[in-house]
């Protein structure tokens, strides 16, 4: 993906913007917004986007933990194996 990012103004009822705003809490609107419309337009239907921002969110846990990071078995280090098995559950 692009890490370019572009400008682009949508209008919102007054209670969408503050339910937004409320559900950003401590990160930017504009991220949470942003991820919104990625999801959908990549992955459709309600369920799809969940699924797959679940199994993005475990990919991030996963790549991120220092232990599952260190332990090698049989030459492969574990978040590698993990993380493609995660992978590989969305196609």
């Amino acid at each position: 993906m692009e890490n370019r990012l572009i400008p682009y103004s949508v209008h919102l009822p007054e209670h969408i913007f503050l339910k937004i705003k409320a559900a950003a809490e401590g990160r930017k609107a504009s991220g949470l917004v942003r991820q919104a419309i990625t999801a959908f337009l990549e992955n459709g239907d309600l369920y799809k986007q969940g699924y797959a921002s679940a199994l993005a969110d475990a990919v991030k846990k996963v790549s991120g933990n220092k232990l599952a990071k260190s332990i090698a078995f049989e030459g492969q280090v574990v978040s590698d194996v993990l993380v493609k098995e995660i992978n590989s559950l969305n196609q």
